[in-house]
């Protein structure tokens, strides 16, 4: 893997798709959530996406390392792959019984907080500098801006403070799962994205099936809405999350989460007439300064082109 980051228009096009995507996605689960459980809603997403890169991975051949792999890529390999959807999701979908969506929500933005430092440490020219802290740190104040009072009040549940630590724990394992991922050598990118979601597929059908038993049969609209989210938020999704931390780099990818709420918000106002918080436009100003001034380097250097 190339110590270098290239941050192109590409790179920002995709984490703005990104962005979207997953904004969008709280809507939908919704929808889906109407007919059927939490975990068999990741398993079935999951296996959906990846019965689906398989089959558009095999026909290129499987490639995936592009050396032989030595014992230390296999094991990034694999604490990645369940680092990646699998846990995470699992994770989220237990405790969110347990908290109120806005904590939920802060939690997915303190991604990037977490990023920045692993970065510094552990992958080589993505150190910490006082403008990237800066922005950072900005664009999180502006997420908990948008969420308002929400994003710390207590939900009243005896296990509130157990379903914090899931949420935070969710977070962290997006953070290490990035890391992880662009210390791998040279690898096929839709071969990674395709193992990545194959071996979530093999941790969450197990554990949905001891925690909530047999799937329920779910109507057609709810198979729609699963395939839905299958193809797009996992699958397509997954690709390009990995494409553009192989390239950009963990830190740069981490904005990514400063966009979801924002989206969100906008969303659920123009499809569901949702009204939109008076504190919006603030956090959109404090968000987007936040991600200038962290990637001013990366912006200087595209429009000196």
């Amino acid at each position: 893997m190339s110590d270098t980051s290239k941050i192109t228009w590409h790179s920002w096009a995709m984490v703005a798709i990104l962005g979207l995507t997953w904004g969008g996605t709280f809507l939908v689960t919704e929808i889906a959530l109407e007919g059927i459980t939490p975990f068999w809603l990741a398993a079935g997403r999951i296996s959906f996406a990846a019965l689906l890169m398989t089959a558009i991975w095999l026909p290129r051949g499987a490639k995936l390392f592009a050396a032989p792999p030595n014992r230390e890529a296999k094991t990034l390999l694999l604490i990645s792959g369940a680092l990646s959807s699998a846990i995470p999701f699992m994770l989220l979908a237990w405790g969110q019984q347990f908290v109120t969506g806005g904590f939920a929500g802060v939690s997915m933005a303190a991604v990037a907080l977490m990023v920045l430092p692993m970065a510094h440490f552990l992958v080589p020219n993505e150190q910490m500098t006082w403008r990237k802290s800066a922005g950072f740190l900005i664009g999180f104040i502006g997420v908990v801006v948008l969420i308002g009072a929400q994003a710390f009040e207590s939900s009243g549940s005896n296990m509130e403070t157990w379903g914090r630590f899931a949420c935070l724990a969710a977070a962290m394992c997006y953070g290490v799962n990035s890391i992880l991922m662009r210390r791998l050598p040279d690898v096929d990118t839709i071969g990674l994205s395709t193992v990545m979601i194959l071996m979530a597929m093999l941790i969450t059908v197990p554990a949905a099936l001891l925690i909530e038993g047999l799937p329920p049969v779910p109507e057609t609209k709810t198979l729609v809405v699963i395939a839905f989210l299958g193809l797009i938020p996992t699958a397509a999704a997954n690709f390009l999350r990995t494409y553009v931390i192989r390239t950009a780099g963990p830190v740069f990818m981490s904005i990514t989460n400063y966009q979801v709420p924002i989206w969100s918000v906008v969303l659920g106002a123009l499809l569901l007439g949702e009204p939109l918080p008076a504190s919006l436009l603030w956090a959109m100003v404090l968000i987007l300064a936040g991600v200038g001034l962290s990637q001013y380097g990366a912006l200087r250097r595209l429009f000196r082109r």
